[in-house]
């Protein structure tokens, strides 16, 4: 599955959150991508298409202009029946620091980053 968008929303820590990491997006049809984790937690949160999901094992990979969402074939209802969700994005490079950092806040410990920046 694949989606466009024209800018990933992060967050790498928000203190008024008890220090959640998100990362969000929404394309020009208005489908919605948000991924969230509190640092206590084993679970990351994938929402897509307003369905809520908690997942571990997560795979992810950044490139200047890709996002690739890799979830295990048992959780492909998260993604609507899909294993895999590619984003491609119009981020600035100067803000992919943050979102590289977001990603890895998000994913310690519970999946993988992988960075082609």
């Amino acid at each position: 599955m694949q989606m466009t968008t024209d800018l990933l929303i992060v967050n790498p820590c928000d203190d008024e959150e008890d220090n959640l990491a998100m990362l969000c997006c929404t394309s020009a049809e208005g489908e919605m991508f948000l991924m969230s984790r509190f640092p206590d937690e084993d679970e990351l949160e994938i929402i897509f298409h307003d369905k809520p999901s908690a997942l571990d094992g997560v795979k992810v990979t950044l490139s200047p202009d890709r996002l690739l969402i890799e979830i295990a074939a048992v959780d492909a209802d998260a993604l609507g029946g899909n294993d895999s969700l590619e984003i491609l994005h119009s981020t600035d490079a100067s803000d992919l620091a943050e979102v590289e950092e977001t990603l890895q806040n998000i994913l310690e410990g519970i999946g993988t980053y992988i960075s082609e920046i």
